[in-house]
């Protein structure tokens, strides 16, 4: 800054053709629409220097200047930072690149903008406490490698070193938590719930012993895979005496479960008999965790898929008529 008044209006003289036509602060303001301190400071950093001056020291710039002068506001407005435009003006980088980085970083912004407000307004909707809403958002914000990962080291935990069902743990490490650019807030919530529940000591220990179970299962000869058709079975048949009224331990449930019974052991070519019962009692029992359906609900809601219907009461149902038939 040299204290001169460079708003002076005097223009300097004019070509044939306009081309010399020189401009004060003051004319480069109106035009521009900038105030007159963002001119000077643009000339100050050297990013718009004058073109002349005046004999009484009024700087001047011709349309070459005014031209650079409108790109820096451009870039300005798009939020590009000095050095950035700096290296653009100097051709130190080529414009379609600056802009092509600076576009990533603002997508990436905007997502974390996105971010924050699912995150405010579930806590909204969930009347979080202060200590909640931390958690919220320090899980929200991790990126999808991180969530990934989370999740990766819960199933290496569980299944690490045992021959437990390949298709199951294919299943596992294949449906991972893609939390979307624009989460709704039901999206987050399901996040943080289940970044909490793969993290839990009791949790991870309850997979693990299902998980020991598969492998003890396959230990003795086992080779069948995840069993979808037998389960719409279980649930078929079992649903329709929910429906009916039939308590598990009626004599009415008695055909339902021998029908059941049938069913597994053909699936795993075993005899149906009371041996059969109390294994199957057993394998019920070990997979008897309500988080464990939990995890796959909350996966669902995270990934956008449909949520699967519970099938706790199914479950319950079978298992306290096949204990009926034990005793």
């Amino acid at each position: 800054m040299d204290g001169t008044d460079d708003t002076d209006g005097t223009d300097g003289s004019d070509g044939a053709d306009g081309s010399d036509t020189l401009y004060s602060i003051g004319d480069l303001a109106r035009r521009t629409g900038l105030t007159v301190k963002a001119i000077r400071f643009y000339a100050d950093t050297g990013l718009v220097p004058p073109t002349a001056r005046t004999t009484a020291g009024y700087r001047r710039y011709d349309v070459h200047a005014l031209a650079r002068l409108d790109l820096v506001r451009t870039l300005r407005e798009l939020g590009l930072d000095l050095p950035a435009i700096r290296r653009v003006l100097e051709r130190q980088a080529p414009l379609p690149e600056v802009a092509a980085a600076h576009a990533e970083a603002l997508e990436v912004q905007i997502r974390t903008l996105r971010l924050r407000r699912a995150v405010l307004l579930a806590v909204a909707q969930r009347g979080s406490t202060p200590e909640e809403m931390r958690l919220m958002h320090k899980l929200a914000k991790l990126s999808d490698a991180e969530r990934r990962r989370l999740v990766h080291d819960f199933v290496d935990e569980a299944f690490g070193g045992l021959d437990a069902n390949p298709e199951f743990v294919a299943m596992m490490r294949s449906a991972m938590p893609e939390l979307p650019d624009e989460p709704r807030p039901e999206q987050v919530e399901a996040w943080v719930e289940l970044g909490e529940l793969v993290q839990d000591p009791d949790f991870r220990a309850a997979v693990r012993k299902m998980a020991e179970h598969q492998a003890a299962e396959r230990a003795d000869g086992d080779r069948t895979g995840l069993h979808t058709e037998l389960t719409g079975t279980v649930t078929s048949r079992v649903r329709a005496a929910l429906a009916a009224g039939i308590a598990p331990a009626s004599p009415d449930a008695g055909p339902v479960v021998a029908t059941l019974t049938a069913a597994y052991a053909e699936a795993f070519g075993r005899p149906d008999d009371a041996a059969l019962r109390q294994w199957l009692f057993d394998r019920l029992g070990t997979a008897d965790d309500p988080r464990a359906e939990r995890y796959w609900q909350l996966m669902a809601t995270v990934n956008g898929w449909p949520v699967q219907e519970s099938l706790r009461d199914v479950f319950e149902w079978f298992t306290e008529a096949l204990r009926g038939r034990l005793a």
